[in-house]
């Protein structure tokens, strides 16, 4: 596919040069670049974290129907409770 691109003259006369340097065409080295900027993208995007559950029902009949500051407190209740 053709298209038109706009880009700063030493950026197009730096890759002019890699290019006749590394034997390769201009097309081709854009296309290297574009593919390892978009792989780069891709590796950045984290897939949505997935809650690992165990078991059955949800929470226990205990904490069913509770506030979070009575799970809260729950949870940090023995790590409170020490002494230092």
């Amino acid at each position: 596919m053709k298209t038109t691109v706009e880009i700063s003259d030493d950026l197009f006369k730096r890759s002019q040069q890699v290019a006749k340097g590394e034997g390769t065409s201009l097309r081709a080295l854009l296309e290297e670049g574009l593919r390892l900027a978009l792989t780069a993208r891709q590796k950045r995007h984290h897939p949505r974290f997935s809650f690992p559950t165990f078991g059955t029902g949800g929470l226990c009949e205990e904490f069913r129907e509770a506030s979070w500051d009575k799970i809260r407190d729950a949870i940090y209740r023995d790590t409170n409770n020490r002494a230092p």
